[in-house]
C-alpha cells in the first residue's frame, strides 16, 4: 500500500519500527525452489504462505518487490510514513526450513547482506541476524559473528524449527550465546507446526489471522515453562503482535501455575522459580507490529509496564500509513510517547 501525502516528523522524537522484514533474492530462489519439488516431506505451512507471496497476485508482487529491497524503495516508504529507522530481519520461516548446512550457509550471506545494507544507511537501518537454530552450535557462533564483527543488534528466530521449539535444551547454546552478548532473540511467527498445521488451515485460520499468535504464544510459554528464565535468567525475548494475546492470560496462567506446581501435576517439568507473569514482564519485550489499536496497546502496557511495549510496523506486510496515526495519537505522555518510539527500542537493541 502507498501514500500519497507525508505523514510529518514527530517532535522530540523518532519513530523506530522494530520488527521489519526482509529476504533477499537468492532465498526467495530457494524458496521457489523448493515448492516446485514439492514431496510429501514439504512443510505445509511453508507451502501454503510462500505459495502465495511467490504468486502473481498484486498483493504477492507488492509485497515481493518491497520484502526484497534494502534502498531506495524501502527509504520512500520510511519517509512517506514518518519512520527513523528500521530493526530489519529475515522473514519467516527464514533459513529454518533447510538443512543445517544450507540453512547456516545461508544464514551467513543473509547477515552479511543485511550488514552491507546497513553500512550503507547507517542512520536508517540497524538488523537482527539470522542464525540456523537446526545447527544450535553454529547458530550460537553465527550470532557471534553477527553482533561482534557485523554489528548486528541479537537474533531473529521465526519460531519452529521444522517442527521442534527451542524449549528443547539441544537449542539452549543459542540462549547462552544471547545472554552472553547481552542481545535480544525476536520470537517471529511461523505458521502453526505440521503437526498442527491442518487444525487452523481447514478454516482460514493458519495465518496472520490467528495461526500465528497461536503458534508464537505456545512456543513462548513452552520456552517459560522448560524454565529457561531460570538457567539464563538475563536473557531477553522479544515478542510482537502485543504479545501473541498473553497479556491478556496473566491472571490465568499464574493461577494454574501455582495449582498445578502445588499438587506436582506434571513431575517431569521443572519447578519454576517466579510466576508466569514475573517472566512474562521481566524477560520479555513486547512490540506492537500488526496491532495498532489503541485499547490492546494501553492495555498491554497497563500489565506489562510501560517500559516493555515498543513501536513496530510489520512492514511490508502490514504496511498501512494510517495506522501510524493511530500510535501518534495514543493518550500518552509526551515523555511516554518519546519512549514507546524511541528510547526503549534504543535501549534493548544498543542502538
Amino acid at each position: 500500500m502507498t501514500t500519497s501525502t507525508r505523514l510529518p516528523d514527530p517532535v522530540g522524537f523518532q519513530r523506530i519500527a522494530t520488527e521489519e522484514a526482509f529476504a533477499p533474492s537468492e532465498l526467495l530462489e530457494r524458496y521457489r525452489r523448493l515448492l516446485a519439488a514439492g514431496g510429501s516431506d514439504l512443510d505445509p505451512g511453508f507451502a501454503n504462505q510462500w505459495g502465495f507471496y511467490l504468486g502473481a497476485g498484486a498483493k504477492a508482487t507488492s509485497l515481493g518487490e518491497r520484502i526484497q529491497d534494502l534502498g531506495e524503495l524501502r527509504l520512500r516508504d520510511m519517509d512517506a510514513t514518518g519512520i527513523a529507522r528500521q530493526i530489519v530481519s529475515l522473514t519467516n520461516p527464514g533459513v529454518q526450513i533447510f538443512d543445517p548446512a544450507t540453512g547456516a550457509a545461508l544464514a551467513t550471506s543473509v547477515n552479511d547482506q543485511l550488514a552491507e545494507a546497513i553500512r550503507r544507511h547507517p542512520s536508517r537501518f540497524s538488523g537482527l541476524a539470522a542464525i540456523a537454530p537446526q545447527d544450535p552450535a553454529g547458530a550460537a557462533k553465527e550470532l557471534q559473528r553477527g553482533v561482534r564483527s557485523l554489528g548486528l543488534k541479537g537474533a531473529i528466530v521465526n519460531s519452529h524449527i521444522q517442527g521442534q521449539y527451542l524449549d528443547d535444551p539441544k537449542f539452549w547454546e543459542i540462549f547462552e550465546a544471547a545472554e552472553a552478548l547481552d542481545v535480544p532473540v525476536y520470537l517471529h511467527p511461523n505458521t502453526p507446526s505440521p503437526r498442527l498445521f491442518p487444525t487452523y488451515a481447514e478454516c482460514g485460520l493458519e495465518g496472520a489471522i490467528f495461526g500465528f499468535a497461536a503458534e508464537t504464544s505456545l512456543h513462548l510459554l513452552r520456552i517459560i515453562m522448560s524454565g529457561v528464565f531460570d538457567r539464563f535468567p538475563r536473557l531477553r525475548i522479544i515478542v510482537g503482535h502485543l504479545g501473541e494475546g498473553l497479556p491478556f492470560w496473566f491472571y490465568r496462567l499464574d493461577f494454574f501455575q501455582r495449582r498445578n506446581q502445588a499438587a506436582d501435576r506434571y513431575p517431569r517439568l521443572p519447578k519454576l522459580k517466579r510466576a508466569f507473569s514475573d517472566y512474562l514482564r521481566q524477560n520479555v519485550y513486547y512490540t506492537t507490529s500488526g496491532m495498532a489499536w489503541e485499547p490492546a496497546i494501553l492495555f498491554t502496557r497497563q500489565v506489562v509496564g510501560n517500559d516493555r511495549v515498543m513501536y513496530a510496523m510489520d512492514y511490508p506486510y502490514q504496511f498501512v500509513p494510517e495506522e501510524v496515526k493511530v500510535t501518534d495519537g495514543l493518550p500518552i505522555s509526551d515523555a511516554d510517547k518519546k519512549a514507546f518510539y524511541q528510547t526503549i527500542a534504543e535501549r534493548v537493541f544498543g542502538l
